[in-house]
């Protein structure tokens, strides 16, 4: 093990990933790959020159004004950093750096994929044969919607959003999107300010807006209401985006007709009511779960950390 500046690695990461940190570093790796509470995370704060966290790490104003801290910089494992208090760490010096552009096609991918198992509904499909319930085929046993001719309707139009928007209109699906301002490369009649007007059109509602207070649950009761019966809504975005407790509601009530979801709420917990439904598709967060990205995702974290301790600008500096 290196004799270089500690880090702490809050999960497991793919081995190519943790050699090369190895090399430089003294890591430390919590080999319970679980969630750390806030006093773990608190203690590496004082044991170590760099904390690495994850998404589901709770990175709180407590954790980064830990007295006696150490650490001098949050070298976050992923895109989305809205679990880190960004106020309180500048507040504190602490530089905070993310993994932007590495996994952009593996989570459009998964995006697709919900898209596609929602509307053809093939995780009712798969359980019904697993529990052996299957009698055979007949002419209207589960039937689904084909995407061909279909409104995308996309919430955020960022790099994901435009992956997306490719692979579905390799599909034959229509895009339109709604974003804080229109893209000078689409139609103009593709843009809508109003979401409650895109909604209202959309034949698949998928999300792709950033975390935070502003953009929390902009997915509601009043939304859901607005999408046609038979509209599917899939978020690979960020859980804090949807009402989950309204979108189970919708779903039970058939206001509209299946979801797909990689992210929730309060992960790893999902909401016990989705869980039940038969007309949503849920994964455990595997928007960026390919050797490649992910594997690109600790090789983004690991060029900021060399950076940051050779006294360099950092690459993807977020605070």
């Amino acid at each position: 093990m290196s004799a270089g500046p500690r880090i702490l690695l809050t999960r497991r990461w793919p081995a190519m990933v943790e050699q090369r940190l190895a090399a430089s570093y003294h890591v430390t790796f919590n080999e319970d790959d679980r969630p750390m509470d806030a006093a773990a995370l608190a203690q590496a704060m004082r044991d170590h020159d760099a904390l690495c966290p994850t998404v589901t790490d709770r990175v709180t104003r407590e954790v980064l004004l830990t007295q006696g801290r150490r650490a001098r910089i949050v070298a976050n494992y992923g895109a989305g950093y809205d679990h880190i208090d960004l106020d309180a760490a500048r507040g504190a010096g602490l530089a905070v750096t993310n993994t932007p552009d590495v996994l952009t096609d593996a989570t459009a991918d998964i995006a697709m994929t919900l898209m596609l198992m929602a509307m053809r509904r093939a995780g009712e499909g798969e359980r019904e044969l697993r529990a052996g319930d299957w009698s055979g085929w007949r002419p209207t046993h589960m039937i689904g919607q084909s995407l061909d001719g279909k409104l995308l309707a996309l919430v955020g139009f960022g790099r994901i959003a435009r992956a997306v928007a490719k692979r579905a209109q390799a599909f034959g699906m229509r895009v339109a999107y709604h974003s804080r301002r229109p893209a000078a490369d689409m139609p103009i009649n593709a843009y809508f300010a109003d979401l409650g007007a895109l909604a209202q059109q959309a034949d698949v509602l998928s999300l792709h807006a950033p975390g935070g207070v502003e953009t929390r649950h902009m997915v509601d009761a009043a939304l859901l209401a607005r999408m046609p019966a038979h509209g599917v809504l899939v978020n690979t975005g960020r859980g804090s985006l949807v009402d989950e407790a309204a979108l189970a509601q919708a779903l039970a009530a058939r206001r509209i007709a299946a979801a797909g979801l990689d992210v929730y709420e309060g992960e790893p917990q999902v909401h016990p009511s989705l869980i039940a439904l038969p007309n949503v598709v849920l994964l455990p967060h595997l928007g960026s779960a390919t050797i490649e990205a992910r594997t690109a995702m600790g090789m983004k974290v690991a060029d900021n950390l060399d950076r940051f301790f050779a006294g360099e600008p950092l690459l993807d500096p977020v605070a």
